[in-house]
């Protein structure tokens, strides 16, 4: 025989409160132990850190730079965020911004500096994305029966007041699902939590390659804009259903005078948010660079980790093991002021003509022809100068 038995709350004999719960019979107050709790999850994720399915969420890594000006189109900025951008006269200036928010030393900003009050394009937009493997998603086990509720929370601080959209797109299977959010203070950050159901249609590919997109949305033409918002998963693949996507969003172009900033993103399973995983830069670094590496960041007038030797008077090889093993074999861009090689024991500079290369996930290598001001072989080689090495989705 089983009984049950309402309580309000638990206390111990000597009249110390232990515990009390709410309404709904959930525990409302703190909870000390001296022993310890055993429990499989925390809102059916991972506990113990590496909760944040979201990368460089604090906007600690800028390999890029740190700002951009009259920004136009569609490019990665900050490390992982990308900007989605078109048919709009309107010009941003995006950069690693000090955020003066308890916490959290950057964040990520747009700063309107050519307005276009009304939006001439239906097609005019501008969105800020991060884009995620799908062998990184498959705790969502989206497709199933069994598919989990996510939640993405973040800071977000602006000073045009108004709804907002956060607009999440399955891209493996065409389907996508929005929120709106207020921003009700002009420059004040506010946390913001939002919740999405589970979607059980189309499992996400179990690959690196690109799956699910986050667009925080900033401009919104009719073309994403004039449906009603996909509050549900629902269908993305074809002009009628983008109108669903940004539905009531502000036109962060439409003054100079506007601003907006986030930080602290953070993409859990779960319902509930918890606090901001706070990971260290180096570790956060080390995830970045599996997508993006820029050699010499600060400084392209020293060595890029590209070295060599010379196997003949004219001809030589380099190559560059990469700090990670990349998502893929990337494409690599030579450049920066300073873009010549230098000879061990000549002491001096060199010019060359890279006839050949191999890019790997894991290394490149160059073959260089026309090496000038070697006097044999046998000598050290190093590229001197910024290397982008690119492997982003």
């Amino acid at each position: 025989m089983t009984s049950t038995i309402g309580v309000k709350k638990i206390q111990h004999t000597n009249g110390t409160q232990v515990m009390t719960f709410d309404t709904a019979g959930k525990i409302s107050s703190n909870i000390t132990t001296t022993g310890t709790i055993n429990t499989p999850s925390i809102n059916g994720g991972q506990i113990g850190g590496r909760r944040n399915i979201v990368i460089n969420g604090a906007m600690q890594v800028a390999q890029r730079g740190t700002s951009f000006t009259s920004v136009a189109g569609s490019a990665y900025h900050l490390d992982r965020y990308r900007t989605g951008m078109g048919d709009t006269s309107a010009r941003f200036t995006v950069t690693q911004a000090t955020a003066g928010l308890n916490g959290f030393g950057n964040s990520l900003k747009y700063d309107c500096t050519t307005a276009e009050s009304s939006l001439s394009s239906a097609d005019a937009r501008l969105f800020v994305t991060q884009r995620i493997e799908g062998q990184n998603l498959q705790q969502l086990k989206k497709g199933t029966s069994d598919a989990e509720k996510f939640t993405v929370s973040f800071y977000v601080k602006s000073t045009k007041t108004g709804t907002y959209i956060l607009n999440i797109v399955d891209i493996d299977n065409n389907r996508q699902i929005s929120q709106a959010y207020t921003i009700s203070s002009s420059g004040t950050w506010e946390q913001k939590t939002l919740t999405f159901d589970g979607d059980t249609t189309g499992a996400l590919g179990n690959d690196n390659g690109n799956s699910f997109e986050l667009h925080w949305w900033l401009i919104a033409g009719t073309s994403y804009s004039s449906g009603s918002l996909a509050t549900s998963w629902t269908t993305y693949a074809g002009a009628s259903d983008y109108t669903k996507s940004a539905v009531g969003n502000v036109n962060l172009g439409d003054n100079t005078s506007n601003t907006w900033e986030i930080t602290g993103i953070q993409m859990e399973l779960g319902e509930t948010a918890t606090a901001f995983e706070h990971r260290p830069v180096a570790e956060e670094l080390s995830l970045c660079q599996r997508y993006y590496i820029k050699t010499n960041p600060e400084d392209d007038t020293r060595m890029s980790g590209f070295t060599g030797c010379m196997y003949t008077t004219t001809q030589a090889v380099l190559d560059f093991v990469f700090p990670v093993e990349m998502r893929a074999a990337p494409s690599v861009s030579i450049g920066g002021s300073n873009n010549n090689y230098w000879i061990a024991g000549v002491n001096g500079s060199a010019s060359g003509t890279i006839a050949a290369t191999q890019y790997k996930k894991n290394m490149a290598w160059w073959e260089l022809s026309s090496v000038s001001t070697c006097p044999s072989n046998g000598y050290q080689i190093t590229y001197n100068g910024q290397v982008d090495i690119d492997a982003e989705l």
